[in-house]
């Protein structure tokens, strides 16, 4: 159980959007990059193409703006149901980056199923979560949990998926003061601003989770339960999972530090626990610090 399951979360705003499958192209940050390096294998395709930008398009129409996520009206609901477990999550976390940023712009939030367009190509069932910059959306696939699963053995619980969603969060934050401007792109490598970016994003889930029970609904009712230690190992252990060295240990057998854009799975868990333990305040040095300490 992660929700209170008497909070309100009727109030959140994401849309179900997709219809149909495609092979995306995209550019968008976060978990892109690694669903390249899983998915390509398992589905027999080649998704390197998502690192780069570009992609086709394709699937039938669908409503514009998407259709609401239905029976996701109180806490309970979000802890039965994945989708509006992702959904309700997006009310805590305006709540919270609304305190710490000034001016605080939201992003929007879509459950993808199946595929839809979006400024950064098509999001599709291949790609898994990732937030958009163009568009301000952050994507989330839910499929992606069952993924981590039965692939990777990771268990990928309710706060696990909740880490997930805040370190897309987490880009968000970074498009909008500026971070992403400050430190573009500039290849690959354990010491590249790719790796800075992401584990900046680890470090603002922790910061969320560990403050999680802070915001509340209109009634005053927090959204969140505090995590349990159960919990947060899980979300450790999602961390681990998609650390750069852990994907292609697991895909390839070899290791390649040079092609790094996420960081490893150290990295990883120790920036979303210093997060969680020391709050915002820490989150500004994974863009500073040296390589070694990283």
């Amino acid at each position: 159980m992660t929700f209170n399951p008497d909070a309100d979360v009727s109030g959140n705003t994401a849309r179900r959007r997709g219809r149909g499958a495609v092979v995306a192209g995209a550019g968008g940050v976060g978990l892109l990059a690694i669903i390249a390096l899983i998915a390509g294998p398992l589905l027999g395709i080649d998704l390197t193409g998502l690192l780069g930008g570009g992609g086709t398009t394709g699937g039938g129409s669908e409503p514009q703006g998407g259709s609401v996520i239905e029976n996701c009206l109180t806490g309970e609901d979000a802890n039965e149901n994945v989708d509006c477990r992702v959904a309700a999550s997006q009310l805590a976390l305006d709540g919270f980056w609304e305190d710490e940023v000034d001016p605080y712009r939201a992003p929007q939030l879509v459950i993808v199923d199946g595929a839809t367009s979006t400024a950064c190509g098509t999001a599709s069932n291949a790609v898994g979560p990732f937030y958009c910059p163009p568009d301000e959306t952050v994507y989330i696939d839910p499929t992606f949990f069952d993924l981590m699963q039965q692939q990777f053995g990771a268990s990928a619980g309710d706060l696990a998926q909740l880490y997930i969603v805040g370190h897309e969060w987490g880009h968000h934050i970074q498009n909008i003061t500026g971070v992403m401007t400050d430190y573009p792109n500039n290849g690959t490598g354990p010491d590249s601003n790719g790796v800075r970016i992401e584990l900046q994003a680890d470090c603002y889930a922790g910061a969320w989770i560990g403050q999680m029970t802070r915001e509340k609904d209109k009634n005053g009712v927090p959204y969140l339960l505090a995590p349990t230690e159960t919990e947060l190992e899980d979300a450790l252990n999602a961390a681990n999972t998609v650390g750069d060295d852990n994907i292609q240990q697991q895909s390839s057998g070899t290791v390649n530090p040079e092609s790094f854009t996420h960081g490893t799975s150290v990295q990883r868990k120790a920036w979303f626990a210093d997060g969680y333990q020391n709050g915002l305040q820490v989150c500004g040095q994974p863009l500073t610090v040296s390589g070694d300490e990283l």
